[in-house]
């Protein structure tokens, strides 16, 4: 499994309503997302944001700023709009049938840096390969 990276910033000119934190998707297998949660918590204590876990669709959902999704080209993941749609701290899961890996706290950012969970993504699907090809 190969990632793909840049260094360019995804920026985007929507700025969400006050007091909302409007964020995209980010949706990955959820052993590659276990791996990469596993890995942002061994770096920055805040580097990890709010994970959705999908059980039924054995995926994990990563919450990333608006506007990521324009940008986002990781190979084995999706980005999602939210559609403008606010999170505020502690909801109900966005997603019937998902439920919080990591709930939303009551920090003002509450999204994964893009650019950080796309470094981490990419080492977690090279442990995985290392991990499979010793089998």
């Amino acid at each position: 499994m190969e990632t793909s990276q840049s260094d360019e910033p995804c920026t985007s000119p929507w700025a969400p309503p006050p007091g909302d934190t409007v964020c995209d998707l980010v949706t990955v297998p959820a052993r590659q997302g276990l791996e990469a949660v596993d890995i942002l918590r061994r770096g920055a204590a805040d580097a990890v944001g709010p994970v959705l876990h999908d059980d039924d669709r054995d995926t994990l959902g990563f919450l990333v700023p608006a506007g990521t999704a324009a940008c986002w080209d990781v190979p084995g993941s999706t980005c999602t709009e939210t559609d403008g749609r606010g999170l505020r701290p502690a909801p109900e899961p966005p997603v019937r049938g998902a439920d919080w890996l990591l709930p939303p706290g009551e920090e003002a950012d509450l999204a994964t840096d893009p650019v950080v969970l796309r470094e981490a993504l990419g080492e977690a699907a090279r442990l995985i390969e290392a991990a499979d090809n010793c089998r």
